[in-house]
């Protein structure tokens, strides 16, 4: 009879995973490739991730790392810009190829460039970028010379998806600026990014940062379709339960369930982290409710806290004389919570302003 894993043994094997539990000491790069990268297409609030995972977060090392080419930011999994290793970036990319093809074919650039010869835009659009690395707005009025006819945005996207490239720093770097320039990222990298496509690696590393998953949870992250007889062809590697509502999950034999009891203390997740985007069903680490409350229109959702391992507010750092963080509880908080979440809100005030020792946390209403 196979197991059965209720919500919150779900939600404890994955915070472990994510290093949610408990902060860790470890690399940042080790980090990093632990939790199979992290979503970063904002400037800079992905660096929260390290905030609330590591024992002694350092965003200096994090951006020297980065400039350094230790680190490296590239769209991979939903065709979306992730913070990796360079190891990490040639083994993702290799599979996430055809979700950045697919992402093309199904976006306006791609129905604009229909007819065009995509490999010829990037072949042109590689040369270019050797040159120097450009924007996207200057690597598409460069391919405009070529292909006069077709607007330099959609040419530039066809570069984007179908040729590897990474956001070059200081794009990026923790207290500094710069703008999105893209470079190939074998250059970049030194390393070939043309390798056989491993599906089963991907299965792993999901599993392995924010297992125990569905077929469904593993396409939800990484944008892959198709996946159900890459899980199958694996059975004899993995172990496999039953959630609440009997969809099967897989997971690694010696990964960490640590049970529904442990502790999970409060944390306050960037707008982005991975965390709320690796399920098909996110029901492990927020509600329904609370899936309704930070859905957004603009693409751009709220940072949030989790309590007791689950979502129950959101936050957002003030403007003023004063670093302020707003929390933001959807219900009243259990007694005590609100004096650990406001603990945690001024440890990240000391991470985010650690020239200020004026920082408060703020209750709110939510709007």
């Amino acid at each position: 009879m196979v197991a059965v894993l209720d919500r919150r043994a779900l939600n404890r094997a994955t915070l472990a995973r994510q290093f949610l539990l408990e902060r860790v000491d470890r690399p940042v790069t080790d980090l990093v490739s632990r939790l199979a990268g992290l979503q970063a297409q904002t400037t800079h609030s992905w660096y929260v991730a390290f905030q609330n995972r590591l024992i002694r977060p350092d965003p200096e090392e994090v951006g020297r790392l980065l400039t350094d080419g230790a680190l490296v930011r590239m769209s991979l999994m939903r065709s979306t810009l992730h913070l990796v290793t360079p190891e990490d970036a040639r083994a993702l990319r290799s599979v996430t190829r055809e979700v950045m093809a697919r992402d093309l074919r199904n976006s306006r650039h791609g129905r604009a460039t229909v007819g065009v010869d995509h490999a010829a835009v990037v072949a042109r659009g590689r040369e270019l970028l050797e040159e120097r690395p450009l924007t996207a707005r200057e690597l598409g009025e460069r391919l405009g010379e070529d292909w006069p006819d077709v607007p330099g945005e959609h040419l530039a996207y066809v570069v984007r998806c179908l040729l590897p490239v990474v956001q070059t720093p200081p794009r990026g770097v923790w207290g500094a600026s710069g703008r999105p320039l893209l470079a190939p990222a074998d250059r970049w990298t030194g390393l070939d990014m043309e390798v056989e496509p491993d599906r089963e690696g991907l299965v792993l590393r999901h599993l392995a940062a924010f297992g125990p998953a569905s077929v469904r949870d593993v396409q939800a992250w990484s944008g892959l379709t198709r996946s159900k007889a890459v899980v199958e062809g694996m059975r004899d590697r993995l172990v496999s339960f039953h959630d609440e509502r009997g969809v099967e999950l897989f997971d690694l034999p010696e990964a960490p369930r640590p049970g529904p009891d442990v502790p999970a203390p409060p944390r306050f997740l960037y707008d982005f982290d991975n965390l709320l985007r690796a399920h098909a069903d996110r029901s492990r680490v927020i509600s329904d409710e609370g899936l309704r409350r930070i859905a957004v229109r603009n693409g751009m959702p709220p940072a949030t806290v989790l309590v007791d391992g689950s979502v129950a507010a959101t936050w957002r750092v003030l403007r003023g004389t004063a670093p302020v963080v707003e929390v933001a509880p959807f219900a009243p908080l259990p007694s005590g919570e609100a004096e650990r979440v406001a603990e945690e809100g001024l440890a990240l005030l000391a991470f985010l302003r650690p020239d200020r020792d004026d920082g408060r946390i703020e209750f709110v209403t939510p709007d």
